[in-house]
């Protein structure tokens, strides 16, 4: 295994090793592949896309956990129902294909995953793929969380894929921001700030107010405790799997898909999709963010087709280090945040949601007091207001709720919007050359420079409107209507506060 100052670098391709030939649809026949992470954004998806676009797969055990008062097969019914599977659905024998899919009691977060003994050596003895996705996403989960999350549940996959007797690839999900201390991002596992082990240990026994403070001191120059999990969680694969092949697939900011299932389609409110959301609905006025910076954003069907693609590559293209995919655009298809801001609210415009708010406006701003400002006067009062009215006509108030939460993620997102990465993507690259097949090529490309990047805002604008909001395109007319009468009153309120200024300017 080559090393580089203590971090895991991959080694040149071992060409004695390769199987050669095989196209990648071929690769999943016969085969059995267990999925952690499955009912998140990416795991749907995931699971859609190898269901459909490879017809000779032979079972995807997912692991699921009761959440919420729910048995996980009220979890994996609901999980069938979601849209993300209508064109399955649409399919003759969509019953067979769905039969494919065979629900695991279990939790990352519990020993041994929580799995029964019979399911143990289930999974032991059939499964040949591994894809491992289950993680928080929330930057400001607390340390002991994140940790058994993150890092302790990728040491319990690990210790999993150990016992399987056939296993061909273990594919780790991770994050392109887990060295989000370092600005250049080589395609390598760098030691983390602290001992995975030793973490996992002070998590086990110290009290919360213990390892607050332990933690704030553990976590360096990492901006959370996410990416600094997720630090550790690649660095127990690099570690721990030498008898087992597997990579590491890190993407930047997972967003709409691009073609597939549907374009556009997203499913929650996470993030970039929750902002651009609410820039289209007029709520959001200011973001700090620097716009000349590059916003590293890739589309969910984007990260499928990597996923897919890399345990292929993996089991074909044998070495004896861990590969690590940076999934990212920026080098390769650059985009700024300005850019971004621009398409967003120039398609919010021409297809707005009937759940419109005010007319679509923001500034991006890296003057946290001039924000602050603008958050009082163009978030919080006008929230305050409308519950008021919300109240008085006997609605739910729901606008402080909306402010808090959009705050709160704008907060722990300003980071991000105010730094940029230079991710070297090699690897992709070399995994885009070695798909010969034109029919592989086409069904899962991997490279996004093919994403343009006006027409695919565009989509996802649309997504939102569709999938998250519900809003058919029946209401675009409505919409527009409701917009204009926006605009007029967005212009009178200019007006007024313009006229107010010049009035207390005078008045000194």
């Amino acid at each position: 295994m080559a090393g580089n100052n203590n971090d895991y670098a991959c080694q040149d391709w071992n060409a004695s090793d390769v199987a050669g030939g095989t196209s990648i649809v071929n690769f999943y026949d016969g085969e059995s592949v267990f999925v952690t992470g499955g009912t998140g954004f990416v795991g749907k998806a995931l699971i859609e896309k190898l269901l459909r676009s490879c017809p000779g797969l032979k079972t995807i055990f997912l692991l699921i956990r009761p959440k919420r008062g729910k048995d996980i097969q009220l979890r994996f019914q609901e999980l069938l129902e979601n849209p993300v599977f209508d064109r399955i659905r649409s399919e003759v024998d969509s019953e067979k294909t769905f039969a494919k899919v065979v629900c695991i009691s279990g939790d990352v977060s519990d020993p041994d995953l929580g799995l029964s003994a019979e399911d143990r050596r289930k999974l032991s003895s059939e499964v040949t793929i591994v894809f491992h996705s289950a993680a928080t996403v929330k930057f400001n989960e607390t340390l002991r969380t994140a940790v058994t999350l993150n890092t302790l549940g990728t040491q319990r996959v690990v210790d999993l894929c150990r016992t399987m007797k056939n296993l061909k690839a273990m594919i780790h999900v991770s994050t392109a921001y887990s060295n989000a201390d370092k600005m250049t991002i080589q395609e390598s596992v760098y030691k983390p700030p602290n001992d995975p082990a030793f973490v996992i240990n002070c998590c086990q026994k110290m009290s919360e107010d213990d390892l607050r403070d332990l933690g704030r001191r553990m976590q360096g120059n990492h901006p959370n405790t996410y990416t600094m999990t997720k630090a550790m969680a690649e660095w127990v694969v690099a570690e721990q799997v030498d008898d087992i092949p597997a990579a590491i697939v890190r993407p930047s900011i997972v967003t709409a898909a691009w073609r597939e299932p549907f374009e556009g389609w997203v499913d929650n409110v996470s993030g970039i999709t929750g902002i651009m959301m609410e820039i289209g609905r007029g709520t959001i006025r200011s973001i700090v963010c620097d716009q000349k910076l590059r916003v590293d954003i890739v589309p969910v069907d984007i990260l499928v087709n990597t996923l897919i693609t890399s345990a292929w590559h993996t089991a074909t293209y044998r070495q004896n280090a861990v590969r690590v995919y940076n999934c990212t655009s920026g080098a390769l298809n650059p985009l700024r945040w300005e850019e971004l801001g621009n398409l967003c609210q120039y398609h919010s415009l021409t297809a707005p949601s009937k759940y419109l708010q005010w007319y679509p406006g923001f500034s991006f701003r890296t003057n946290r007091m001039v924000h602050r400002l603008c958050e009082i006067l163009f978030h919080f009062v006008p929230a305050f207001v409308l519950d008021i009215v919300f109240r008085l006509t006997g609605s739910k108030p729901i606008m402080m709720k909306i402010y808090r939460r959009f705050k709160m993620a704008a907060r722990t997102g300003e980071f991000f919007a105010l730094h940029q990465w230079d991710f070297i993507s090699k690897n992709i690259q070399e995994l885009d050359k070695d798909i010969t097949s034109s029919a592989d090529r086409r069904t899962f490309p991997v490279d996004i420079r093919q994403v343009v990047w006006d027409t695919y805002v565009k989509d996802y604008v649309f997504g939102i409107r569709n999938f998250v909001l519900k809003d058919p395109p029946s209401t675009i007319p409505q919409a527009l209507s409701k917009l204009q009468k926006f605009y007029w009153m967005h212009r009178m309120a200019q007006c007024v506060f313009v006229g107010m200024v010049i009035h207390v300017l005078k008045s000194k």
